[in-house]
C-alpha cells in the first residue's frame, strides 16, 4: 500500500512538473495584459485629476436640466417573470424622475403567468403597454425584442408620436432614478449608451452572488473606461443601454432587425455592429455624486445559488466567445483582436485558472516545492507569475472598494478560487453545448435563470414624487405643477396643495398614490363588503390605525387604509389574524364615512385626519 501510494505521488509529481512551466507562462501573459489595462487606466486617471475631469463628462443637476425631455422606450424582454415583473414595474413608476417615457413588456403567448400579470400592469399604468411575440417561447431574448420594437412602431403610428430613444432592461433591474436623465443628457452627443450596471451587495456569506460584484465592480470601472479610451467597441450589457432613433434604423437597415434573433447575447452583438457602423458610443463611469455618494447605475440580484451562475455564465460564454467568434472571426484590425482576444481568452483561461490553483494546493499540502528542482529561468517566471497574481488580486480588492466597501473588498481575494471554480463549469458546458448543438443543427435557445426583486427596504428611497407621477398621468401640465410649486404654503405637501387649489381632484390623488407605493385602490370592492366584516377588528385598532378589513381571499386579510401602511402597522394586525394582510387604499372621504358607521362616530370626530396623512408628500 506504501509503495502504491508513492508511486501515485510519483505521478501526481510528474504532472505538475510537465504542467507547472507552460502553466506559468500563460499566466504570466494573461496577466501582463491585464497589467497593461491597469496602467491605461493608471494614466487616465492621473489624466483625469489634473485637468479636473475625465474623458466623458459628467453632467451636473444644471446640465441635466437644460436638456429638452426626449420621448423614451423601455423594453423589457420577459419569460416566466411573473414573480417580478409586478414590482418591478410599479416600482419603475413610482421612481423614475423623469416624464416622458413609455414602458414596452414583451410576452409570451404560452406564458399565461406572466401576461396575467402584465395585463394588470397595463390596466393600472397608462404608460405600461404590453407586446405579445407571434410564437409560443422561449425563443431568444433577441426576439422577443424584435417583436417589442414591432408593437412600439404599432403604438406610433397608433397614437402619432415618436420615440426618440430605446432603452433595455430587465424584469429585475433596479433603475436608478436619474439614469433616464443622464441618457437624456448623454443622447445629444451619442447613439449608443450605456449606464454601469453593478450587483446589489448581499451578505459576506453569498459567495457565488459576491462573484459577480467583485467581476463587475472590476469590470465596470476598469476595463470598460479603458476599452473607451482606447478605442475598442462598447459591448451593451443587456440593461440600461439606450440606442437613439439612428442607432435603432442603422441596425435595421443592415441585417433587417434590431437585435440578432439567432444571439444568445444580442447586447454584445449591437455593440460591436454599431461599432462598425461608425456611430458614437459612450459609457457612463461609475462615479458618486451627492450627498449619499450614490453611483448612477443599473443595480440588480444575480444568481445567488451555484446551478444558476453556471447556467446564466453558460449563456454569456456561449454568445460573447463562441458565438461571436463564428459570426465575426479575428477580423477588424489588430485593435479589434486586441478586444476580441480580451473576450475569448476566457475560453482558456477559465479552466488554466482552476487546474492552477488545484495543482497549488496540491504542490502545497504535499511538500512538493521541497522535493521539485528548477533552474534559475524557470524560477524567475515562477516568482514574476506569483507576483503578477498578488498584484491581480489587490486590484481587484481595491475596485470592489471603490464600488462597494473595503469589507466587500476583503473577501474578494477570498472568493478568487471559487470564481475560477464558477467560470471554469461554466466553460466547460457551454463548450460542450455548443459543440451539441452544431452536430446536430439545433437552434441555441434562451438560457433562463431565475430573478428576484429587491426587498421593500432596498426600495424605499427609489420613489417618485407625487407631482411627477400626475404630470406622466397628464392629470396637471409641468407648467401648472411648477407653479404649485412656487406658491404652496410652507409646510403644506404638494398634494395637499393642489387638491386645494382644484386642480387635482381627491381621486386623481389616491390614485397617484396607488402608483406611488404600489397598492391597489379599493374604492369599488369596498361597496360589496359586509358591516360584520368591516366590524372584524377592535374598534381601538381602527381609530389608531385608520385601517378596515374588508375581505377574506385566499387565506389572506384584505384591508382598506387612506394612508400607506407604516412598518409598524403590519405586526400590530398580526396580533389579531394568523392570516398574511394585505393593504389597498380608499380614499379618505370615503374612509371616514367606513369609519363613521362602523364605529358610529359623528363626523366631526374624523374632522383634521385628512391633515394629519402621511401619504400625501
Amino acid at each position: 500500500m506504501v509503495e502504491f501510494l508513492a508511486l501515485l505521488r510519483d505521478a501526481a509529481d510528474r504532472i505538475v512538473t510537465a504542467s507547472i512551466l507552460p502553466l506559468s507562462s500563460y499566466i504570466l501573459f494573461s496577466g501582463l495584459d491585464d497589467l497593461f489595462i491597469d496602467a491605461v487606466w493608471a494614466v487616465q486617471w492621473i489624466k483625469a485629476r489634473r485637468l479636473g475631469r475625465g474623458r466623458v463628462a459628467i453632467p451636473s443637476d444644471a446640465d441635466l436640466s437644460v436638456i429638452r425631455e426626449k420621448r423614451i422606450a423601455i423594453f423589457i424582454p420577459l419569460w416566466r417573470e411573473s414573480a417580478v415583473i409586478g414590482e418591478m414595474l410599479a416600482h419603475t413608476i413610482a421612481a423614475i424622475r423623469y416624464r416622458n417615457y413609455v414602458v414596452f413588456a414583451g410576452a409570451y403567448p404560452n406564458d399565461e403567468a406572466t401576461l396575467k400579470v402584465v395585463r394588470e400592469c397595463e390596466r393600472r399604468y397608462p404608460n405600461v403597454h404590453l407586446a405579445i411575440c407571434p410564437h409560443a417561447g422561449p425563443t431568444s431574448k433577441a426576439d422577443c425584442l424584435n417583436w417589442i420594437y414591432q408593437r412600439m412602431l404599432q403604438h406610433e403610428t397608433n397614437t402619432g408620436v415618436r420615440f426618440d430613444l430605446v432603452v433595455t432592461h430587465d424584469a429585475e433591474d433596479l433603475i436608478h432614478p436619474d439614469s433616464l436623465q443622464w441618457i437624456n443628457y448623454y443622447a445629444e452627443r451619442y447613439d449608443f449608451i450605456q449606464i454601469p450596471v453593478l450587483p446589489l451587495q448581499t451578505s459576506w456569506s453569498e459567495w457565488t452572488h459576491g462573484v459577480y460584484c467583485d467581476e463587475f465592480a472590476e469590470f465596470q470601472s476598469r476595463d470598460l473606461p479603458v476599452r473607451q479610451a482606447l478605442g475598442g467597441f462598447i459591448p451593451s450589457a443587456g440593461v440600461g443601454t439606450a440606442y437613439s432613433r439612428r442607432a435603432l434604423e442603422a441596425l435595421a437597415a443592415e441585417a433587417n432587425c434590431i437585435f440578432e434573433p439567432s444571439c444568445l447575447t444580442e447586447d454584445y452583438e449591437n455593440g460591436l455592429r454599431l461599432h462598425a457602423l461608425g456611430l458614437a458610443q459612450v459609457f457612463v463611469p461609475p462615479v458618486r455624486r451627492g450627498a449619499d455618494r450614490s453611483m448612477v447605475a443599473t443595480r440588480e440580484y444575480f444568481p445567488r445559488r451555484f446551478p444558476a451562475a453556471i447556467r446564466q455564465r453558460t449563456r454569456w460564454v456561449t454568445g460573447i466567445a463562441l458565438q461571436t467568434w463564428e459570426r465575426h472571426g479575428w477580423k477588424g484590425g489588430f485593435r479589434q483582436a486586441y478586444w476580441f482576444w480580451r473576450d475569448r481568452k476566457g475560453l482558456l483561461g477559465n479552466p488554466l485558472s482552476l487546474y492552477a490553483n488545484l495543482l497549488l494546493i496540491y504542490a502545497a499540502v504535499s511538500g512538493f516545492w521541497g522535493r521539485a528542482s528548477f533552474s534559475e529561468p524557470a524560477r524567475g517566471l515562477l516568482a514574476s507569475t506569483f507576483l503578477l497574481c498578488f498584484v491581480r488580486i489587490f486590484l481587484r480588492s481595491a475596485y470592489v472598494a471603490y464600488a462597494y466597501n473595503w469589507r466587500t473588498a476583503l473577501m474578494s481575494s477570498g472568493r478568487t478560487i471559487f470564481a475560477n471554480a464558477i467560470n471554469c463549469l461554466a466553460t466547460c458546458r457551454a463548450l460542450w453545448h455548443y459543440s451539441q448543438t452544431r452536430l446536430r443543427g439545433a437552434p441555441l435557445v434562451w438560457l433562463k435563470t431565475e430573478h428576484a426583486y429587491p426587498s421593500p427596504s432596498t426600495l424605499a428611497g427609489y420613489r417618485k414624487r407625487i407631482g411627477d407621477i400626475l404630470v406622466i398621468a397628464g392629470v396637471v401640465t409641468e407648467r401648472e405643477l411648477d407653479d404649485a410649486l412656487r406658491t404652496r404654503p410652507s409646510g403644506m405637501r404638494i398634494g395637499e396643495h393642489l387638491l386645494a387649489s382644484g386642480l387635482i381632484t381627491e381621486s386623481q390623488l389616491y390614485m397617484a398614490l396607488s402608483l406611488q407605493h404600489d397598492l391597489p385602490l379599493a374604492d369599488s370592492e369596498i361597496q360589496a363588503a359586509s358591516p360584520a366584516m368591516l366590524r372584524a377588528l377592535p374598534a381601538s385598532v381602527v381609530r389608531k390605525w385608520h385601517v378596515l378589513p374588508f375581505r377574506i381571499a385566499e387565506g389572506k386579510l384584505h384591508l382598506v387604509t387612506p394612508e400607506p401602511p407604516s412598518e409598524q402597522l403590519d405586526p400590530a394586525i398580526r396580533q389579531y389574524t394568523a392570516m398574511e394582510p394585505r393593504y389597498h387604499l380608499v380614499t379618505a372621504t370615503l374612509f371616514r364615512q367606513l369609519q363613521a358607521g362602523v364605529l358610529d362616530e359623528t363626523v366631526s370626530q374624523a374632522e383634521g385626519f385628512y391633515s394629519d396623512q402621511r401619504s400625501v408628500s
